[in-house]
């Protein structure tokens, strides 16, 4: 963008006028005349290319077109007809020029009629289907014709020399940027010449080392026949010692088969003792089985004698163990009430001897003190008397 906006602060303002038909502006009267005139013409064009479609659909736009339009269009479509025949056969030229003459008229005529009516002449050209034709290329053409005319009618001499310098300076540039083109391609052709050299060093190293994979399988192969005749020879000879000792083993086969044959003979005579050994114990067997079935009918029948006896004495165990429980409660409160009054009894002698030890203490301070007092009395006199003498 900020490229697009420098390119174009580079071009003069005539030119850029002139390159843009959007910026161009009629700025005399005969322009305009001309430029209407050209417009109008445009319009005709494009009308005229409409009324052959319209002609070929009457019915479908006799509502848009109206009375005085389709009359005309009728009449219209008439004297073309008249001037096909009168070309496909040769005729009078001055008939032929009259009825030539006479649908000018009438296309004149059709045409001031849609002039008239603008708006019908957009509503068709949006509604009749068109399709390519040479009308459309000679339109196309002539549209460029009239911007061409424009352009050279709003074109200074000053703004046509800017222009021409503009177009040489493009030119310079043009050149320019062909010699870099070709700079460019020469250096592309240079790589291009690199790359291939390049992977022809690369082709013959490939090359290389098919040559050598050939030969490395060629090797190889002689290897693998020299493995396969050491394999068939170990083969063989393993196979050899095989039946050796398939032979072997049929023979300690038969050894044994005749060992087992005397061990079976040999142990026959045991097997028949095991056997009267375990018929008499199965005997022993069934009889305990007979004897415990008919002491455990007899504990049964006891049991039953007893269970009765037993519900019983467990009731009255039960009576005896509340009544032991009520107790326990009543030893348990009485057992209290002799331990409190053991406390205050044991309280109450502590008490007493306190009191015994503290009337002792008294006692003996109270003593105490009589025998002082005395004796502070017999000093008291014994000192008198010695003051007397």
């Amino acid at each position: 963008k900020g490229m697009a906006t420098s390119g174009k602060a580079g071009i003069p303002s005539g030119v850029m006028k002139a390159l843009d038909p959007c910026q161009l502006k009629p700025d005399s009267t005969e322009t305009e005349r001309i430029l209407t005139v050209l417009d109008e013409t445009i319009v005709k064009l494009e009308i005229t290319r409409l009324i052959s479609r319209i002609i070929g659909s009457l019915e479908r736009y006799a509502r848009m077109l109206g009375p005085e339009i389709m009359s005309s269009l009728l009449e219209h479509q008439k004297l073309s007809m008249t001037v096909q025949d009168l070309l496909a056969s040769p005729g009078d030229e001055e008939t032929v020029r009259a009825v030539e003459q006479r649908l000018k008229c009438s296309l004149r005529n059709i045409l001031r009629l849609f002039l008239a009516n603008p708006l019908l002449y957009h509503g068709l050209k949006y509604e009749v289907p068109v399709k390519e034709s040479p009308a459309d290329v000679f339109i196309k053409a002539f549209m460029e014709f009239r911007d061409f005319t424009l352009e050279r009618l709003l074109t200074s001499p000053d703004e046509e020399e800017e222009k021409i310098k503009f177009m040489k300076r493009i030119s310079l540039q043009v050149e320019k940027n062909m010699e870099t083109i070709s700079a460019l391609r020469e250096e592309l052709a240079a790589v291009i010449q690199t790359r291939d050299e390049e992977v022809n060093r690369k082709d013959k190293t490939i090359e290389n080392l098919k040559t050598s994979m050939e030969a490395l399988a060629k090797d190889c192969k002689a290897e693998i026949q020299q493995i396969m005749k050491e394999g068939e020879k170990q083969q063989k000879e393993d196979e050899k010692a095989s039946q050796d000792r398939c032979a072997r083993l049929k023979q300690d086969i038969q050894h044994l088969e005749v060992q087992f044959s005397a061990l079976v003979l040999e142990h026959r005579a045991s097997e028949l003792v095991l056997m009267k050994e375990k018929c008499k114990a199965e005997r022993e067997i069934h009889e305990w089985v007979q004897k415990y079935d008919i002491e455990m009918s007899e504990k049964q029948t006891t049991y039953e004698e007893i269970q009765p006896v037993y519900n019983e004495e467990k009731e009255q165990l039960s009576l005896l163990m509340e009544k032991h429980a009520l107790l326990l409660q009543e030893y348990t409160a009485i057992e209290e009430e002799r331990r409190m009054l053991k406390e205050k009894e044991e309280e109450a002698a502590r008490e007493e001897a306190r009191r015994n030890d503290a009337a002792t203490c008294i006692q003996a301070f109270w003593k105490g003190f009589l025998v002082r007092s005395i004796y502070k009395a017999i000093l008291k006199k014994g000192k008198g008397k010695g003051k007397g003498k």
